[in-house]
C-alpha cells in the first residue's frame, strides 16, 4: 500500500508574499537543510540553520518546530525578529526556543553574522567533550583552530541570559565549539557558513578516528600551523566558498528540487 502522502507537502508557496529577496533566501536555506541531511548533520528536530533577511527590522528564518530537514521548504521557514516574536509562520508550528537563544543573539551581535548553522553531529559533540577540544592534527582542523572558539556548556540553551556569554566568547572567530553540546559556523553567506561546517565537521570526524587508533600522532610544526593559518584567511577563501557551495546546490537539484516550493 503507497503511504499516504504528508500534509507538510500540500502547504501553499507563500513566494508572492515576501520581497524577491526573501525568496532567494528561502530557497538557498532551505536547499542548506537538504545538503545538511546528505552529510549526516541531521539531529531528528533538535538543531536549527538561520539566515538574516536583509533591513533594518534584523529578522531572520528558522526551521518550524517539528520539520525533518528533508521536510523543510522555502515556505515553511519561520520568520521572526531577535526577540523572538514570529512575523510570519506558514506552518503554524513556532520555533524552537533553543533556536532563537543561540541564533538570535548571533544574528543581533554579529553584523557580519548573516547565515548561523548549528549542528549535533557524533563527531562535533565528541570533540566538544574533549578537554584539547579541536587538535590542530590534519590539514582540516588548521584551516579552523586560527577562527576557532568555545562557548562553556549551560544548559539547554532556553536562558535568554546565555545569549550574553556566548557571543562574547563567539567574539570575531566564525567556528564555534559549544563544549558538551555541538557546533556552530557563521558566514555572510549561507554558503560561507556551509562550507564552515563541512570543514569543521570533518576535522572532527578525522580527530575522532585518529583517537580511536590509540597510536602516537604525528605533530604538525608550529610554524606550518602558522603557515596555513595565513593560507586559509577569509579573504583567500571566499572564491573556494562561493564555488563549493554551488557545486553541492547542483548536486541536490540533480537529485531533487522540492525544497525549492
Amino acid at each position: 500500500m503507497t503511504p499516504a502522502v504528508s500534509s507538510l507537502a500540500r502547504k501553499p508557496s507563500i513566494r508572492d508574499q515576501v520581497s524577491a529577496e526573501e525568496w532567494r533566501l528561502r530557497v538557498e536555506l532551505a536547499a542548506c537543510y537538504r545538503l545538511a541531511l546528505l552529510h549526516g548533520w541531521e539531529d531528528q528536530i533538535f538543531t536549527h540553520f538561520s539566515v538574516r533577511i536583509p533591513g533594518p527590522e534584523r529578522h531572520y528564518l528558522l526551521n518550524p518546530l517539528g520539520y525533518l530537514f528533508d521536510e523543510v521548504t522555502a515556505s515553511s521557514l519561520v520568520k521572526v525578529d531577535v526577540e523572538g516574536n514570529i512575523i510570519l509562520d506558514p506552518t503554524g508550528l513556532g520555533i524552537n526556543p533553543a533556536g532563537w537563544v543561540i541564533h538570535g543573539a548571533v544574528h543581533e551581535a554579529r553584523e557580519d553574522a548573516h547565515c548561523v548553522l548549528h549542528t549535533h553531529t557524533i563527531a562535533g559533540v565528541a570533540v566538544s567533550i574533549l578537554k584539547e577540544g579541536l587538535m590542530p592534527i590534519s590539514q582540516q582542523a588548521l584551516t579552523i583552530t586560527h577562527d576557532l572558539a568555545y562557548h562553556d556548556y549551560e544548559g539547554i540553551a532556553l536562558d535568554g541570559e546565555e545569549k550574553v556569554r556566548l557571543v562574547a566568547h563567539l567574539g570575531t572567530k566564525n567556528n564555534l565549539v559549544l563544549r558538551n553540546h555541538g557546533l556552530l559556523t557563521v558566514g555572510d553567506t549561507i554558503g560561507a557558513a556551509f562550507t564552515r561546517m563541512y570543514a569543521l565537521s570533518r576535522a572532527c570526524e578525522i580527530q575522532v578516528q585518529a583517537l580511536a587508533g590509540a597510536r602516537p600522532l604525528y605533530p604538525i610544526q608550529p610554524a606550518v600551523i602558522g603557515k596555513v593559518a595565513g593560507q586559509t584567511r577569509p579573504d583567500r577563501t571566499t572564491k573556494n566558498s562561493n564555488l563549493t557551495w554551488a557545486a553541492m546546490v547542483r548536486r541536490l537539484d540533480r537529485a531533487t528540487q522540492s525544497y525549492k516550493d
